[in-house]
């Protein structure tokens, strides 16, 4: 089972890296005046200087959720290596995957038009992904997939060697859920009187307190004015 646990470790390390990697290929083909123009993950997401076919050199503007996405993926890679060390991480890590992987599964999903700033590039008629904008999705998933059997093997293990002092992670949640249940069921709702009553008791507050604003205003604008005009 340690063996497992190690593997996975590993493989949620080298997945990390593999999607930062995939962020350095081609991402988009944008057909500009009749060319196609390519663009790698970086390039779109920080904006490059990019050479067009009659020989102009224009700088183009950055897609911001690319870079967002770039950056997640970069924490995550710095996280899921520091798993290695700190046990805390090994709960981030995986959060991270995941949730970028949603992200970017969003965007292979969506149109391209709405996540390829195509700025300064003039007469463009169409914008496309390639295959590798899913593909960052789907290693950013197993990268996931990966950091999260690691984190409940690695915890199984601990619990394991508490001789039962420890609950695993499902265990806790389940407990949790149950702890709030039976905490909502203490709660005692107000009737619709006292809704009623509370809400007029705060309005009438909110006006007393807005006129008690307004006159203070009123009162040093009037003196600030005296002040200057004298």
């Amino acid at each position: 089972m340690k063996t497992v646990n190690k593997i996975c470790q590993i493989l949620a390390v080298v997945f990390s890296v593999v999607s930062l990697a995939l962020f350095f290929t081609k991402f988009a083909t944008v057909v500009s005046g009749g060319a196609n123009v390519d663009f790698v993950g970086a390039a779109l997401g920080f904006g490059s200087k990019k050479e067009l076919a009659d020989g102009t050199v224009v700088d183009m503007a950055r897609s911001a959720d690319i870079l967002f996405c770039f950056w997640l993926t970069v924490i995550g890679v710095v996280l899921s290596v520091f798993a290695f060390k700190s046990k805390t991480v090994r709960y981030f890590a995986p959060a991270f995957g995941l949730g970028t992987g949603i992200y970017m599964l969003v965007i292979a999903l969506s149109s391209p038009w709405k996540f390829v700033d195509t700025r300064p590039l003039e007469n463009v008629t169409a914008v496309s992904y390639s295959a590798f904008v899913l593909l960052t999705a789907i290693s950013l998933f197993v990268f996931a997939a990966f950091g999260i059997a690691y984190l409940l093997i690695d915890d199984y293990l601990e619990v394991k060697e508490s001789n039962g002092k420890k609950l695993t992670i499902p265990k806790r949640v389940i407990r949790f859920l149950r702890d709030y249940k039976s905490e909502i069921k203490k709660i005692v709702w107000p009737g619709f009187k006292d809704v009623f009553k509370n809400t007029v008791i705060v309005l009438i507050m909110c006006l007393l307190v807005g006129i008690l604003i307004w006159l203070l205003d009123f009162g040093l604008g009037r003196l600030l004015e005296l002040i200057l005009g004298q």
